[in-house]
């Protein structure tokens, strides 16, 4: 779907909704203020809904956001502002569902018309607040990535490529937005906020106020819950992400990458190297006069043709070894049901120890042989005991009850019947990998991945996935595993 799809049939509900309003229970001051308020009332409520269903999808995104002010902020005058961001970071979560309730209970209070002062104010606010954000994210578009965004003079022409946020997460991912199109919507939504806190004594109202404060109450209980549960107790209830269950990964990210080789580039972006003119030729051009060209001028940028297919995160499924091997066909190319553990961000302490080790020193020496010639022999010349720093790691309690009391029991039943399961896990090593696997007893195979990518595949840390010919065929929370058993007779064939 579409942005323009999207707001043709909030419109389209919003006109019935008014129509209602005004013939019906003839509550409205205004028709056109009725219809704004129920418009963005509707939009708000749609939007907050989608972002609800995967709230630690929004979280992941508002800490993309704080990270780009932090970097922004941190070697300007406004330093003092940037230690905020790793603050706010680290209640990521916390932040996003309070968004995500507050945007739909002002929808709500819109629709209602319940204190309309302040619910003008309070929506006046919010679309300033998602102005502000989308607003510097398109225009990170005209800033180089090695230039500062407060440092205008080194701004240049606008590149997607350059943007540090590529996508608002305005409606999570069920609409995958370019910023710049969330701040011309944004700059569109500033209209009805400035009317309604202009003509706010227009707006109707629907209902008394006790009925509306009941309303409110139980509207926001009933979402806490339904965040929660959207996370904390089991997987989103609605995947709008592209690693959905019964889905061919192996067969997208093929289509994605092929479409992605097939791009043509059409024409070479320039700049003159003496006076700084940027000209752009077609590439049958720059091919015919390439040595002229590229002593005149140096390359700003391929002009290339828009692949078939866009991409997702699909593309980027990659799963590698602690020696840097490519091991995704371990789960798109295997023809037997493998189950996935995976953990998108282990959980441990880390602190710096010392230890004695044994390390043996050599001599180097030649020898003449019988028939003249040398050899070089490497002799032992002792045994040392010396110290070194490790690291000592301690796993969380919690972390490792998940993993021993839920997936080491799926781990053995599935042995049995020599179904093979791995670990893929973020932000560890080798080192760290083994240990985990002594502590918890689940001796499989232990690869990594990028933790974004993995928090995009599963919200659930650990979560569990079955795949088999490169389907993911299913993945579950932890809290919602099944026994291998049920999981047998549903899925594994």
């Amino acid at each position: 779907m579409t942005l323009l799809t999207l707001i043709t049939y909030i419109a389209i509900v919003s006109l019935v909704l008014t129509l209602i309003m005004i013939f019906g229970i003839k509550v409205q001051k205004s028709a056109v203020m009725t219809y704004l308020q129920n418009f963005t009332g509707i939009l708000f409520l749609f939007s907050g809904w989608v972002k609800a269903v995967d709230p630690l999808g929004t979280a992941i995104k508002m800490g993309d956001y704080f990270a780009e002010f932090n970097a922004t902020f941190a070697d300007t005058s406004f330093s003092f502002i940037a230690p905020l961001f790793p603050f706010l970071t680290n209640y990521s979560t916390a932040f996003a569902i309070v968004m995500i309730i507050f945007e739909i209970i002002l929808g709500i209070m819109l629709i209602l018309g319940d204190r309309p002062k302040l619910t003008a104010w309070l929506f006046f606010l919010l679309v300033v607040f998602f102005t502000f954000l989308t607003g510097f994210t398109f225009l990170t578009g005209y800033v180089p990535g090695d230039v500062n965004f407060f440092n205008f003079s080194g701004w240049g022409e606008y590149k997607v490529s350059n943007m540090r946020v590529t996508d608002c997460g305005c409606f999570g991912d069920f609409i995958k937005l370019e910023p710049r199109i969330s701040f011309y919507k944004d700059l569109f939504l500033m209209l009805p906020a400035i009317y309604f806190i202009w003509k706010h004594a227009d707006m109707h109202t629907i209902l008394d106020g006790k009925k509306r404060n009941t309303i409110l109450f139980t509207s926001t209980v009933l979402l806490v819950l339904y965040c929660f549960y959207n996370f904390y107790w089991n997987e989103p209830h609605m995947d709008f992400r592209p690693f959905k269950n019964n889905t061919n990964i192996a067969e997208i990210k093929k289509t994605e990458i092929d479409a992605a080789n097939a791009v043509k580039v059409v024409a070479m972006k320039m700049k003159h190297k003496t006076t700084g003119e940027i000209k752009e030729f077609s590439y049958e051009e720059y091919l015919k006069n390439l040595a002229t060209l590229t002593e005149e001028y140096e390359t700003i940028e391929q002009i290339k043709t828009e692949p078939s297919i866009k991409a997702t995160k699909v593309s980027e499924f990659s799963i590698f070894d602690f020696e840097d091997n490519e091991m995704a066909d371990v789960y798109l190319a295997n023809p037997k049901p493998h189950f996935m553990i995976l953990i998108s961000k282990a959980d441990y302490n880390a602190k710096s120890a010392k230890r004695m080790v044994q390390d043996s020193t050599f001599v180097i020496d030649t020898v003449k042989q019988d028939n003249g010639g040398f050899i070089v022999v490497k002799k032992l010349k002792g045994v040392e005991e010396k110290e070194e720093t490790y690291y000592e790691v301690t796993w969380n309690e919690g972390f490792l009850d998940r993993m021993i009391n839920t997936i080491k029991p799926l781990y053995l039943a599935a042995a049995k019947d020599n179904v093979e399961m791995s670990v893929v896990i973020s932000g560890v090593d080798a080192e760290k990998a083994k240990s985990l696997a002594e502590a918890t007893g689940i001796d499989v195979p232990y690869y990594t991945s990028d933790e974004k990518l993995l928090k995009t595949i599963m919200r659930s840390n650990p979560g569990i996935i079955l795949w088999q010919n490169g389907v993911l065929i299913h993945k579950w929370h932890y809290k919602k595993l099944p026994t291998y058993q049920e999981i047998k007779s549903m899925y594994i064939k």
